[in-house]
């Protein structure tokens, strides 16, 4: 329906619309999703409340950054939605998106994906890992303070953030796991430290689709510098990508020895983060890994 708001983006993207509606699609606890129908074009535009964690913030920053990361063949290397404005009306913070329509992944675009991943990989680097600001996994924020030491990265700013968490919430694990996991992959990996890449950081199947045409597209990131086989460990970690983003990823750029065990390092990231946001069995999934991973 046509409303205040819906006029009020329109002014502020700088398009003078005769008609400007607003088309509620979804709600969550993370805001409300609607279609920004103007004249001669639709928009999609997530909202929150200013008063709410700044997650949109974030994810405009995300989607920037993977945007900017240069061409292959004079196309992106990663499909990302368009970022179109951020902006604070009526109490509320909206994040204006290129509208795009979207279906499931197919096994080629997968394949697609798989080599715009690795060249994306390849060529946006930095000189150490984490970010300049901190950014969120779905409703936990994620420690990004930089550092040039992958494992001191790995565990300072990622399991150890966790871990506290779940035993300040009344999880309980041995006072020392975090240091048996540390030197768990101290023994296997003493000299490894990766190329820090841009990540996508938050790469499940319901952060990547295709369009019509079989172009890959991926979205809601959680961006950050790392190792490039954090992103092929949470791709792996739910499924839905298929063997062909695997095989058309190691085909462009191989890894190296050794990533079968730092995946399941990288996965129980994930998975103590959904014991955190979701209780259940992922609390048990995480004792079940850690015990795995320290008993290698």
């Amino acid at each position: 329906m046509e409303s205040a708001p819906a006029y009020a983006l329109a002014d502020r993207l700088g398009l003078t619309a005769g008609r400007a509606a607003l088309v509620d699609l979804s709600s969550s606890g993370f805001g409300a999703t609607a279609r920004l129908e103007l004249d001669d074009q639709s928009l999609f535009v997530k909202h929150l409340p200013i008063s709410a964690p700044d997650w949109l913030l974030a994810e405009a920053d995300g989607l920037g950054r993977l945007a900017q990361t240069g061409s292959v063949a004079e196309a992106p290397a990663l499909r990302v939605p368009r970022v179109h404005g951020l902006f604070e009306i009526e109490d509320e913070r909206w994040l204006v998106l290129e509208w795009l329509s979207l279906q499931a992944l197919a096994p080629g675009a997968a394949g697609r994906l798989g080599v715009e991943l690795a060249e994306h990989h390849r060529r946006a680097t930095a000189g150490q890992f984490g970010l300049e600001r901190d950014n969120w996994i779905g409703a936990t924020r994620q420690i990004n303070t930089p550092i040039k030491d992958w494992a001191t990265f790995l565990f300072e700013h990622r399991l150890r953030v966790l871990i506290d968490k779940l035993v300040d919430s009344g999880a309980a694990f041995p006072p020392d796991t975090l240091d048996r996991l540390r030197e768990a992959w101290i023994r296997r990996f003493p000299d490894y430290q990766p190329v820090p890449s841009l990540l996508h950081g938050d790469l499940w199947s319901g952060n990547a689709a295709m369009l019509a045409n079989g172009t890959p597209v991926v979205y809601d990131p959680a961006v950050h510098y790392g190792d490039r086989e954090c992103d092929l460990a949470m791709a792996a970690l739910f499924g839905g990508f298929g063997p062909e983003f695997f095989e058309a990823y190691e085909a462009t750029w191989p890894l190296e020895s050794g990533w079968e065990m730092r995946r399941e390092f990288y996965q129980l990231y994930h998975v103590l983060n959904h014991a955190l946001l979701f209780g259940g069995g992922y609390l048990s999934d995480a004792r079940r890994r850690i015990e795995r991973l320290l008993a290698g």
